[in-house]
């Protein structure tokens, strides 16, 4: 099986970028945002468009000095069928540039938080994905509503993109890291693909979680594990995603 990598070009980075990285990136964010909202307000909103939108967010990154590497895409794109995707949730960044690596193969809604459905503009783009929307309150309604929603995204071709982590971190804690993709992927008989990622690069802010620290001499990191299916209870699958997750990371460091 070939495996499809990914490696930022040399000289992509400005030196105008590099001198304001955290300016330069920020403000590209919102142009991105706002346009996004202006073309859901006029239902052209279309999977080129996001796909080109993700596609600027990458470049603005590598603009500015980031190096970036994808690894195994291969691990989805050689999929015949959907399948669900699990991932550590470092920072806002990866919810910007997944899109284009994995838009392009696949048909793909996130499952988010409700409050992100909320936010001013930002929620038009993120309501052009229908997500699938939990409140991280009550367990047992956010399951209902993830196996749910996900079984008829799956059974549309869409595949389903589930960040397990109570809230982002840049420690990964494999007690923190629930069975939501496990359950999906076991109830829908569909493979799940694990992915490592370190976005670290995008910091955590202290008075807005949000916008934290820019620091381009980060290397943004994401590697696909190899497709999982899912059979008996799926205790020991978990515990192969949390090696994978676990081990890259640990790897990167």
């Amino acid at each position: 099986m070939l495996r499809l990598d990914y490696q930022t070009p040399a000289n992509q980075s400005l030196w105008i970028a590099k001198r304001f990285p955290g300016l330069f990136l920020y403000t590209r964010i919102v142009l991105n945002i706002l346009t996004a909202s202006r073309r859901c307000s006029m239902n052209a909103y279309t999977l080129d468009k996001k796909i080109a939108s993700s596609s600027g967010i990458l470049k603005t990154l590598e603009h500015i000095g980031a190096h970036v590497s994808v690894k195994n895409m291969s691990a989805f794109i050689d999929l015949k069928a959907p399948c669900v995707f699990v991932a550590n949730h470092m920072s806002a960044l990866e919810a910007f540039i997944l899109p284009c690596f994995i838009m392009p193969y696949r048909k793909i809604t996130f499952v988010v938080k409700k409050s992100l459905t909320r936010y001013p503009i930002l929620k038009h783009s993120i309501q052009s994905l229908h997500p699938i929307v939990v409140d991280r309150k009550n367990p047992r309604k956010d399951l209902k509503a993830v196996l749910d929603q996900g079984l008829n995204c799956l059974k549309q071709n869409i595949s389903v993109l589930i960040f397990p982590q109570t809230t982002r971190s840049l420690h990964f804690d494999p007690a923190q890291f629930n069975t939501l993709g496990i359950k999906l992927a076991k109830k829908s008989r569909l493979p799940i693909v694990p992915i490592a990622l370190k976005t670290d690069a995008w910091g955590i802010g202290r008075l807005l979680k949000d916008f934290g620290k820019i620091d381009p001499s980060k290397p943004v990191r994401i590697t696909c594990g190899d497709p999982i299916h899912v059979t008996g209870n799926g205790k020991q699958e978990h515990q192969q995603i949390l090696s994978c997750i676990g081990d890259t990371l640990q790897r990167w460091e």
